[in-house]
């Protein structure tokens, strides 16, 4: 009889690591003596997926007590975490950007992009994220007015985006608005798309700036590049420059190389592709960013980040060895 019941009870332990059973609400409770390997087997999924969907550096690092996500999982939400209909997910203690994504079907890039997080790995209890693909406005063409167009924001639009659509400025899009920070622009929003495409904007140069010549002015108190032929500005456009702990060097220096794409690292991060740098001193440069559209707040580690389409537009009417002033 002994031997029967290690028999019976041998028999369940290998069921249990072999039938893929879908916790509630897809996630899974991690017991004493369990790994990832184990928990993996047991839904019928990898260690790879399970470590993607829950953000886990080290595969062998779990504890007893934490809550996993499992992928595939077509199980409803926990009670009290339905998802809404109004296509905004705030963020609950514990979640993180993936098991997010998870849950709404769709990919953490795309989640990130929407709402115009750098850092995937940095939300916050509270915060109130953009669902895209969720119900919201239905889709409304851009309608005819005087002096230019109408266009009706739409649920995934950014603000640089929607300027290069329409084929004008970022600058020229948020001065004819009043939008004084290009990433605050919402669902619904009634943008007047100003006639005759891009229009150049003269803000004035700042003190002992060139009279001839092309050079770019930087300027860090208002998150601003302005490309300027002397005195004259001929594109200007809302920026990202460095973070408190990760300022961007003031001062004046001078394109030294510039790339269509590269590979940027740092501490903490790697962006393959990073498109249209335009080194000015050392490891700072001017580019395209793909990663976050938060222009007109300080962003960066340092680099001066723009809308691909600016960045685009400025690598190609500025030469090595053009000037760039960087000042406050």
């Amino acid at each position: 009889m002994r031997r029967l019941t290690i028999l019976v009870s041998a028999l369940a332990l290998v069921l249990a690591l072999v039938t893929p059973v879908f916790a509630q609400g897809g996630i899974h409770t991690v017991q004493p003596g369990e790994n990832l390997y184990r928990i993996s087997l047991r839904y019928g999924t990898t260690i790879n997926a399970l470590a993607a969907a829950n953000n886990l550096g080290n595969t062998n690092r779990i504890y007893v007590g934490q809550r996993l996500v499992i992928p595939g999982s077509t199980s409803s939400p926990a009670p009290g975490t339905s998802a809404p209909s109004s296509g905004v997910h705030v963020v609950q203690r514990g979640e993180t950007l993936s098991r997010i994504a998870l849950r709404y079907g769709v990919s953490v890039q795309t989640l990130a992009s929407v709402n115009g997080i750098a850092n995937a790995s940095r939300i916050y209890v509270g915060q109130r994220l953009t669902i895209p693909g969720r119900s919201g406005t239905p889709a409304t063409p851009a309608q005819p007015s005087t002096g230019g167009q109408v266009y009706v924001v739409q649920r995934g639009d950014t603000l640089s985006a929607i300027a290069l659509r329409h084929g004008v400025s970022v600058w020229t899009l948020a001065s004819a608005n009043g939008i004084s920070n290009a990433s605050l622009i919402y669902v619904g929003q009634r943008l007047q798309i100003p006639s005759g495409g891009s229009t150049t904007p003269n803000p004035a140069p700042p003190a002992n700036a060139p009279t001839s010549g092309r050079w770019i002015d930087v300027n860090l108190s208002t998150q601003r590049l302005t490309a300027y032929q002397g005195n004259t500005a001929v594109r200007s456009t809302l920026v990202s420059t460095g973070l408190p702990r990760t300022p961007t060097v003031t001062g004046q220096y001078r394109i030294y190389v510039k790339y269509a794409s590269a590979p940027m690292s740092g501490p903490g991060y790697y962006l393959p592709g990073v498109p249209y740098v335009m080194y000015f001193y050392r490891g700072y440069g001017i580019h395209g960013t793909y990663w976050h559209s938060n222009f007109g707040r300080p962003m960066s580690h340092g680099c001066v980040n723009l809308p691909t389409s600016e960045a685009q537009w400025l690598y190609s009417w500025a030469p090595v060895g053009t000037l760039v002033k960087v000042h406050y």
